[in-house]
């Protein structure tokens, strides 16, 4: 058994992750639910980038992007995926490392529909990643767009939610002198039980 308690408590790391975000909202000035997401592209290499998480689910981490942009290219070439997630205020951080699958049904569709109508066009105006010409020529492609779709715009078939299926996540809080403190819960798969252990720091 680990000597888990205080902040590392629980027999729930989804729970956990949720109580720690809760708290990031109360001291971080911006974006508390930021994370650095990291792919590998076909090639094997390394490739890293901010992005929102949008939902802490009980078994499941889920942020929303572009299908057609590097990250989704990435994501669905390999079907695996990592971020961290570190709150500076709290001196914190969540690792987690797993199996990616597309969010593409009706949550995907709440969530689009949830969001800003600027947002929702800009969605279907934006082809992430690929080369631009000028900011004017996308100000004329949210133009067009926005005469297309409407005040109402569908969510884009090209747009959507991936969900993180963990088979490990890393809670890491600073310590003393830089002995910190680290819990790291590992499964095989989804459908295995958790092994707790704690780390040096």
């Amino acid at each position: 058994m680990t000597d888990r308690s205080g902040i590392f408590a629980g027999d729930d790391p989804f729970q956990i992750a949720r109580d720690w975000l809760a708290e990031a909202e109360k001291t971080e000035v911006n974006d508390p639910n930021a994370i650095a997401l990291s792919t590998v592209d076909s090639n094997g290499l390394p490739n890293a980038r901010m992005v929102l998480l949008k939902d802490i689910e009980d078994g499941a981490f889920v942020f929303y992007t572009n299908y057609e942009s590097a990250k989704a290219g990435e994501l669905d070439q390999a079907g695996k995926a990592a971020f961290v997630m570190h709150w500076k205020s709290l001196r914190r951080q969540i690792r987690v490392r797993g199996i990616v699958t597309r969010e593409d049904g009706p949550q995907a569709d709440e969530y689009y529909h949830s969001r800003s109508l600027k947002s929702r066009l800009g969605a279907w105006a934006s082809r992430q990643s690929q080369p631009l010409s000028s900011r004017t020529a996308l100000m004329a492609e949210v133009a067009k767009v926005t005469a297309q779709h409407g005040p109402n715009p569908a969510r884009p078939p090209f747009w959507g939610g991936f969900r993180i299926t963990p088979v490990e996540i890393e809670f890491w809080a600073d310590g003393a002198f830089r002995l910190h403190d680290r819990f790291v819960w590992r499964r095989e798969n989804a459908n295995e039980n958790w092994d707790v252990q704690r780390l040096n720091p």
